[in-house]
């Protein structure tokens, strides 16, 4: 991580940059405290499903649900409604 005033960064953006396109992160100072980051940018945040696929099939699991009942959304019987708490 390399650490630079912000006159630095101003008079070397460029070479910064090209810093932080190979993963580095740089820190911005003023007065010899950080005052911000820069990083390379992130990818979309979201779930990755490849990876949850990759994560199954590396353990042996072709089905993550194997089995769902037919009944499984119908609605439940009266008498398991109106049972008394126990």
């Amino acid at each position: 991580m390399k650490t630079v005033s912000m006159k630095e960064a101003r008079d070397h953006f460029g070479e910064l940059a090209l810093r932080v396109e190979q993963g580095e992160t740089v820190v911005v100072t003023r007065d010899g405290k950080p005052v911000l980051d820069i990083v390379p940018h992130g990818q979309p945040a979201g779930i990755d499903l490849e990876a949850g696929r990759a994560y199954l099939r590396a353990r042996g699991i072709s089905d993550p649900v194997p089995y769902i009942a037919d009944d499984f959304d119908d609605p439940l019987p009266e008498d398991f409604l109106v049972r008394p708490a126990q």
